[in-house]
């Protein structure tokens, strides 16, 4: 057996923990991933941030409300769920989730 990591990372517009939990919970499942425990940090005045501890490694995530964006990393050593992970953010699920506040909020801040 050969250990190997792969690892996707990016960033987001949405910054809601509660919406961030939902969906990445959501995400990870439907790409096949087993979630053994999450960990989550609220900080003060703002942030948040949360770990996935999964059987195929982890994925966190870190808010920076105060510029709009959280950072997203898996890591994973199964390949193929890492993949499936990917077609889910890619599909867009992530976006449409958002409130329609938040979607005002992202084009305002691009006018």
């Amino acid at each position: 057996m050969n250990a190997r990591i792969w690892n996707y990372r990016f960033w987001t517009f949405e910054t809601d923990p509660m919406v961030l939990m939902k969906l990445y919970g959501r995400m990870l499942k439907k790409a096949g991933f087993t979630i053994l425990q999450v960990c989550v940090q609220k900080f003060e005045p703002d942030g948040f941030t949360a770990v996935w501890i999964l059987a195929e490694s982890h994925l966190a995530l870190h808010t920076f409300p105060e510029e709009n964006k959280t950072y997203v990393e898996l890591s994973s050593c199964n390949e193929e769920m890492l993949e499936n992970f990917k077609k889910e953010v890619k599909n867009g699920e992530h976006d449409t989730i958002r409130s329609d506040a938040q979607r005002l909020t992202d084009y305002l801040s691009v006018l």
